[in-house]
């Protein structure tokens, strides 16, 4: 027979401090003007198509992004500010929700230091202005965790309804989730005092609504043909090694994180996970419920790349478990010592510093480099590029626009309308819109492509006819930020999505 569950008790650790509230208040407002100023990335432009008709389920991810960006654009209108405001919104509460969760097993002070070095890092500080789907799994994979922490705190069984809504959530937003899931089954057999839950009907409850919230996206997939299962489920199936794409990981990472704060959370991980080998089940929260995500990323960078942002749901246990250990720098001798304490000196503003320098080019482009020596760069002319495409549509005769990509299809769809703009491939990731037109496919197309990285070989055959029309510039300020070759397509063979 299973142990009764602990008994509850009362737990209180105060509010935050008044001046971090103000800080972080201070940069939520840095952070909604710049979201409203700084020009949409390529990935929120086909997020927004997305908007356009809520679905439970879309080609390449859980649907949460595109019901964020719907109450947006609902409410302030389908702008910049519209897609993006519930983003910063988003790593405010959610940064007082970390405070709370460290708070509640390392004091105050170590909670106030794990929320300012969460948004020193340059990838938080990066995505708290940008609307993707890593916002609301950010934020859902942190407010499990905390509470996983009210749980393991008051011993109050009831939070696992609130653990089930909030990981429900998170996997409405994104797949990866998935690994929060494994990492609370860890967490649970690890200890015996974590052990005692299974006895708690709370428990069964809460993941009986974590999936009650994941199903329409299940059933969604199962009408579908599991086509979004499948696109994203795939990638874990190695298809040769390749060990550099490791160190490649680890250096993205390391940058990203913090070149002075990274070896601080190596450190805090060591730490912590001295604290779950002793039985503390709470204090070891930060690293039992990253391991399987993180397992599974070293797993995928042998065979393949990583995204920068892919383990931004990680950055909230990274910066509790470096907070742990930035004291105990001072009891380091020498040498070593002094690196140490040179380096969690500098941590937080040279965060903070360089993420204010990436707010000011986003927004005023400091200089202008063509999008693979800047990420910003494809924030840019996207307004006058569009209508220059337009105009020269009309002028050759062509009854609409072919892509390659559903980066320009987003940028097009967003200036253009949806009705003349069309990819001419993966049709599945438009099936929530209204169908093109077939009598419009039959006639000549206009298809525009990256001079750089043209991609109009894989599409020729499909048209009797192709003809150059020469190229055109998106620029910024009289510079040149990209080059595109422009193509008259005609006499289709099909349907030339195929």
């Amino acid at each position: 027979m299973a142990d009764a569950a602990p008994s509850v008790r009362k737990v209180t650790v105060g509010l935050p401090p008044i001046p971090l509230v103000g800080a972080l208040t201070l940069l939520l407002v840095v952070r909604l003007v710049v979201a409203g100023l700084a020009g949409l990335t390529d990935d929120e432009a086909y997020y927004r198509l997305w908007s356009l008709k809520l679905q439970a389920g879309y080609y390449d991810h859980a649907p949460m992004v595109a019901w964020v960006i719907r109450a947006g654009r609902e409410i302030f209108g389908d702008t910049a500010f519209g897609l993006r405001v519930f983003s910063p919104l988003a790593t405010f509460v959610g940064s007082l929700l970390l405070w709370r969760t460290v708070a509640l097993f390392d004091g105050r002070d170590t909670a106030t230091r794990a929320v300012v070095l969460f948004n020193a890092t340059i990838l938080i500080g990066a995505g708290s202005v940008l609307m993707t789907p890593d916002t609301p799994s950010v934020f859902f994979w942190g407010a499990t965790v905390w509470a996983l922490a009210e749980l393991s705190a008051s011993r109050n069984p009831n939070w696992w309804l609130a653990v089930g809504v909030a990981a429900g959530l998170g996997l409405f937003s994104k797949y990866s989730v998935l690994f929060l899931g494994l990492g609370i089954v860890l967490w649970l057999v690890s200890t015996r005092e974590t052990r005692r839950w299974f006895a708690a009907w709370q428990l069964w409850v809460g993941g009986a609504l974590a999936l009650a919230l994941f199903a329409p996206v299940v059933l969604w997939n199962a009408e579908h043909g599991w086509i979004s299962f499948a696109k994203q489920f795939g990638r874990t199936v190695p298809h040769g090694m390749r060990p550099e794409k490791f160190l490649e990981f680890l250096g993205v990472q390391w940058l990203l994180i913090g070149l002075p704060l990274a070896p601080f959370v190596v450190w805090g991980a060591l730490r912590t996970a001295r604290s779950w080998r002793a039985g503390e089940a709470g204090a070891a929260l930060p690293l039992v419920t990253s391991l399987p995500f993180l397992a599974y990323l070293v797993f995928h960078s042998f065979h393949g790349g990583i995204e920068g942002n892919w383990p931004a749901p990680l950055y909230a246990g990274f910066a509790w478990m470096a907070a742990r250990v930035l004291p105990a720098v001072a009891e380091l001798g020498g040498r070593t010592g002094r690196l140490a304490a040179s380096a969690a000196r500098i941590a937080a503003p040279l965060g903070f510093g360089l993420t204010a320098l990436v707010y000011v080019h986003a927004v005023v482009a400091l200089v202008v480099l063509p999008p693979e020596r800047d990420p910003t760069a494809q924030m840019r002319g996207w307004d006058a590029f569009a209508a220059d495409i337009e105009a020269l549509r009309r002028e050759s005769g062509a009854a609409w626009i072919a892509v390659p990509s559903y980066t320009l299809a987003g940028r097009f769809m967003r200036r253009l309308g949806t009705d003349h703009v069309v990819q001419l491939a993966d049709p599945e990731r438009y099936a929530h819109l209204p169908p093109p037109d077939p009598a419009m496919l039959e006639k000549p197309a206009l298809f525009v492509t990256r001079a750089r990285k043209s991609e109009l070989a894989r599409f020729a055959g499909r048209f009797d006819e192709v003809r150059s029309l020469g190229t055109r510039e998106r620029t910024l300020r009289g510079r040149v930020v990209d080059t595109y070759t422009v193509h008259l397509l005609t006499g289709p063979h099909g349907d030339p999505r195929r």
